[in-house]
């Protein structure tokens, strides 16, 4: 009988797992990552000894509670870690487990695979000692290291505060904090946010305590450059006072997160325009039903929501799973995660307000600057192509390579659609989006392959 299989193992596929096991399905869980949490509640190696509040301050409670609850699992899951799933056809999932590559029929499949930095290039963002900050705050987690002695964090965001408050924390020296949202709009988005006051409170406390610890923190900052020669040295940035220099010898830069979609995409789901998110999303409703029959979907790789929703949209998935093959559900409890996760839909509304995407990135953007690392495309490459008449994201791809490397458009994908939306003279969202292709991560050569 072919299993019911959820793809990550964070705050959406743990709560979707523990949700089957209580109805009597033991799913197959496949992640990544060594150990479940996802990147937010991301564990520390077994020889580490840090403390849950160290690793995760006010989160340490629901850190600890994730972590328990599938640990407490385990004999009831088919728990596969620190694996792969690196395509989908013809209901089946490809994977690769300790290098070996395996074929995984499903039944039926939950999706709930995360998101990541959504990056805007700056000129030597190529350089040694330049990271996203979700790859910042995976070293200090993970690695129990800062990525640098001086440390500037860059850009707009949540995460922007609580890196740096984590590295501060940590004993790190935080040289400043540059966010690109100016205070006006952050103040004008407060009555937004307000529906969640907890969460609103955890994020004017990381502000409020890194400026009582002296550590600079300047709105409406724009990241313009990166400098040194063999590594980092300084960085540029410019506000309404003009171009600043700053000595640092690493930097964290993101703005906000993006849905890992890519793996949606090879199941063939359908996908529309998201204003709120500025991207791309595939279809779901409130249940987390896909338009495919079989999918359901969960958490930030449908749709950037944070933790606490993640949760809340993995058991909803799940027990929308339940409803279709017959199970009998609790009565009140699906209308009431619905109404939970609208709540917190209408403080991502007011996030975004406080945290608005620079939407006039691009037409400062010089020739010279690589977008694409790992093919090593400039803007003006892409720009060239777009003259001569293709303004499709895919076409535009297909004739320079941007979006064609190791990371297959993770990286470079949201700076390249805005820079050909900008030069075609077009909406960001007329140009099409990427679409997925396997293998969605690289995989190495020599594969040993299941009989």
């Amino acid at each position: 009988m072919k299993p019911v299989v959820i793809i990550g193992a964070g705050p959406a596929g743990i709560r979707a797992a523990q949700t089957l096991v209580a109805h009597g399905i033991r799913p197959v869980l496949l992640d990544e990552a060594a150990h479940g949490g996802g990147q937010i509640y991301r564990r520390q190696p077994a020889n580490f000894k840090r403390s849950p509040v160290k690793l995760y301050g006010f989160e340490a409670r629901k850190a600890s509670a994730l972590h328990q609850t599938i640990d407490s699992l385990r004999e009831q899951l088919d728990y596969r870690p620190e694996t792969l799933v690196w395509n989908a056809e013809d209901g089946a999932l490809d994977t690769l487990q300790q290098g070996r590559a395996a074929r995984l029929e499903y039944s039926r499949v939950i999706g709930a695979t995360g998101a990541t930095d959504r990056i805007l290039p700056v000129p030597g963002w190529t350089l040694p000692g330049v990271y996203s900050l979700g790859a910042a705050q995976i070293a200090l987690k993970f690695q129990g290291c800062a990525i640098g002695e001086r440390v500037v964090f860059a850009g707009s965001g949540p995460l922007l505060y609580l890196v740096a408050y984590q590295y501060a924390r940590a004993g790190a020296k935080v040289m400043a904090v540059l966010d690109s949202s100016p205070f006006g709009a952050q103040a004008r988005a407060l009555p937004g946010l307000l529906s969640q006051p907890a969460t609103l409170a955890k994020g004017i406390y990381y502000r409020g305590w890194l400026t009582a610890h002296g550590i600079p923190v300047h709105q409406g900052a724009s990241l313009t450059a990166v400098n040194g020669e063999q590594r980092v040295q300084s960085v540029s940035w410019s506000n309404g006072k003009g171009q600043q220099p700053l000595v640092c010898d690493a930097v964290a830069f993101a703005h906000g997160l993006r849905s890992e979609t890519q793996l949606a995409d090879l199941l063939g789901c359908e996908f529309s325009w998201s204003p709120l998110n500025r991207a791309w999303l595939p279809q779901r409703d409130s249940a987390g039903r896909s338009s495919v029959a079989q999918v359901y979907l969960a958490g930030d790789g449908a749709g950037i929501m944070g933790a606490d929703a993640a949760e809340m949209a993995g058991e909803r998935a799940a027990l929308a799973l339940l409803e279709d093959q017959g199970y009998m559900i609790p009565a009140q409890r699906p209308a009431q995660l619905e109404q939970a996760l609208e709540r917190i839909g209408d403080f991502r509304q007011g996030l975004e307000r406080a945290f608005a995407f620079p939407e006039d990135w691009a037409t400062g953007v010089a020739d010279h600057l690589i977008v694409c690392r790992c093919e090593e495309i400039r803007a003006g490459e892409i720009r060239a192509v777009v003259r001569e008449g293709h303004w499709e994201i895919n076409r535009v791809k297909a004739h320079c390579r941007v979006g064609m490397g190791r990371c297959q458009g993770r990286m470079c994908g949201t700076a390249a659609a805005e820079i050909i939306a900008c030069e075609s003279r077009r909406a960001i969202s007329d140009i099409g989006r990427l679409r997925a292709q396997a293998p969605i991560k690289p995989l190495p050569f020599g594969l040993e392959t299941e009989a």
